[in-house]
């Protein structure tokens, strides 16, 4: 063997062992790797406005009998007959059991307070129940029947649709609010000068509006009694509003 190719050898050898060692002791060889991420934050919003109203098909009524006796025995027994005679002549107005239902019933000691004493006087009883009746119209006779009956308070009275007319009246709304989002983008763009490309989000904004609650108020005679003319209930319109954001790519 030749000394060059000799050299070479042992040149090659010394460098492979320096590399080991290296390694070994002082850990891999350091290296660095660059990671560059790129988005596309370019982007045009438009919100998109749209209302649809109904006339209300049901109503909800509230309900309450209280009565004050010395046992709570005789408290319940006086609530009970006064509630169950009111839910068997609503159930006359064909009424559906499901329809009725009880939202409270509340039982409350009361106590007279005399020389830093308190003294057991008796019990109030409270129970309140829930009706919904369609057509509307029937409302105002389960108004007067209840009353009529021994109920002590009438709650606010709401407006509502069947569930399935409240939703379509909902999609109803949410479509023509993305499509005055979208008249309302294309009309924007066009004047601004910029091309749209796809729409990559969409949110809803707002909601139902509520159910309008309307208090019911018994009113006296100049003589002080309590007048009993026949109930009469207008429903109005329901509103649903919607708002839509839809978020579009530029190109």
């Amino acid at each position: 063997m030749n000394n060059p190719l000799k050299t070479s050898l042992f040149t090659v050898l010394f460098v492979f062992i320096g590399l080991f060692l290296f390694v070994k002791f002082a850990g891999p060889l350091p290296f660095s790797v660059t990671s560059v991420t790129t988005t596309k934050d370019r982007l045009f919003t438009v919100e998109g406005q749209a209302e649809a109203t109904a006339i209300p098909d049901s109503a909800l009524i509230s309900f309450g009998v209280t009565k004050d006796a010395t046992s709570v025995q005789q408290a319940k027994d006086e609530v009970n007959k006064i509630t169950n005679q009111i839910t068997e002549d609503i159930k006359k107005l064909g009424v559906e059991v499901k329809d009725i239902k009880t939202t409270n019933y509340s039982v409350n000691p009361q106590y007279d307070y005399a020389f830093g004493k308190q003294q057991l006087r008796g019990y109030t009883i409270s129970a309140d129940m829930q009706v919904k009746l369609k057509p509307i119209d029937q409302a105002n006779k389960a108004i007067d029947l209840a009353t009529k009956l021994g109920a002590t308070n009438v709650g606010g009275v709401q407006f509502v649709l069947e569930d399935s007319k409240q939703k379509a009246l909902e999609n109803q709304a949410r479509k023509e609010a993305i499509d005055n989002a979208k008249e309302k983008a294309k009309s924007l763009a066009d004047a601004a000068g910029i091309k749209l490309g796809r729409i990559i989000d969409i949110q809803e904004n707002g909601g139902v509006q509520p159910p309008v609650r309307y208090a019911l108020m018994k009113s006296m005679d100049a003589a002080g009694e309590e007048q009993k003319p026949a109930t009469e209930l207008s429903p109005g319109e329901n509103k649903i509003s919607v708002s839509i954001t839809l978020s579009y790519e530029t190109r």
